[in-house]
């Protein structure tokens, strides 16, 4: 009788362990799942929850001497999104081309294809990609290799004889690099705003 009543305790038991895993299994997989998706949830919603426009602002990238016309230089500016924790990192270096006396391109250093930074070639007039051989010509347009697209383009004016670029939130194939005329925010030096290197208004 013994043997009897014990038999069906014990596959009772095993049976309570064995649910008790398979909940815990199944707990450990819903966390690394929400893990996983909140990233990749927050680049898809971000754009449109977030007024990601208000996100940028006009930088001083310095005189226009610092330019050559016809030479490509690397600039680095203060990212006008930061907080305490930031440190460095707040230091985003960007490509400005000088095509004419009052007249550049100015390029976001990440690839368009996975964000690497994209390196300037003198010799080949290239931008290159170190990650994945992505290959982008002087103008930023694409020459090869895995990018979906070319380089993207800061918003930028010249006022007072100094170069300005609309920066802060950095653009991917949702967010755009440069904004239509209408979405710009005007540069405000002294009381003047500035859109194209014109006043365009006083206080």
């Amino acid at each position: 009788m013994s043997e009897s009543t014990e038999t069906p305790v014990k596959a009772g038991a095993s049976s309570d362990r064995r649910g008790f895993m398979f909940k815990i299994g199944a707990g450990l997989m819903g966390v690394g799942g929400l893990l996983i998706s909140a990233p990749i949830l927050g680049y898809i919603l971000a754009p449109s929850v977030i007024d990601w426009k208000k996100r940028r602002s006009w930088i001083d990238l310095g005189p226009l001497d610092d330019f050559p016309v016809g030479q490509t230089h690397l600039a680095i500016y203060k990212n006008p999104i930061h907080g305490p924790t930031v440190g460095l990192a707040d230091q985003i270096p960007c490509w400005v081309r000088r095509t004419g006396t009052a007249s550049f391109q100015i390029f976001y250093i990440n690839c368009a294809h996975l964000g690497c930074p994209v390196h300037w070639f003198e010799e080949s007039k290239l931008f290159m990609c170190p990650c994945h051989g992505g290959v982008y010509y002087e103008d930023g347009s694409r020459a090869s290799g895995p990018p979906p697209r070319g380089l993207f383009e800061y918003d930028w004016q010249v006022v007072r004889n100094r170069l300005y670029v609309l920066g802060g939130e950095m653009p991917n194939l949702q967010i755009p690099g440069k904004l239509p005329k209408s979405e710009i925010t005007p540069l405000m030096i002294d009381g003047e705003k500035y859109l194209d290197g014109k006043v365009v208004s006083t206080t």
